[in-house]
């Protein structure tokens, strides 16, 4: 699995014109499952993005976890980060899950992530979203379970 992390003050998505997942400070987590995935990469990565300490302490150092500062957690599912653009200008996505299971490793991440006791909101799986964030630092972190 990959995930984009995102340290925010708050972010929120919309479907629709309807705001159906909003957090305060926190993560936005933007998250695609790759073909192969299976539900040991999606825990793996809820529980490492979890005790991901990029928040910062009381010396300005980034020392805290999410669950340190009392933070939610925004997941929103992103098939064109399988994106390949190696050849040509027109990216290939065929490295994607397949819809069905990566909608599937998509809410068994969430699961995760809400079983370690952080507050989760999501977006809509394979929806035309619209999400707003603003970014703390910026801090952008890429994780991808193959390179563990």
């Amino acid at each position: 699995m990959r995930a984009l992390i995102q340290r925010v003050s708050e972010a929120s998505v919309t479907v629709d014109g309807n705001i159906i997942g909003q957090i305060d400070a926190g993560f936005l987590v933007l998250i695609c499952a790759m073909q192969g995935d299976t539900e040991a990469e999606a825990t793996y990565l809820a529980n490492k993005i979890s005790k991901l300490r990029i928040f910062q302490d009381d010396a300005g150092k980034m020392n805290r976890s999410v669950a340190d500062i009392g933070g939610g957690v925004l997941v929103v599912s992103q098939f064109t980060l399988a994106a390949d653009t190696r050849r040509g200008n027109r990216p290939g996505f065929s490295n994607a899950a397949a819809p069905d299971e990566g909608n599937r490793l998509y809410q068994v991440f969430a699961q995760a992530l809400r079983d370690l006791g952080l507050p989760v909101e999501t977006g809509q799986f394979g929806a035309d979203m619209k999400v707003r964030l603003l970014n703390d630092g910026p801090v952008t972190i890429w994780m991808d379970t193959e390179d563990r």
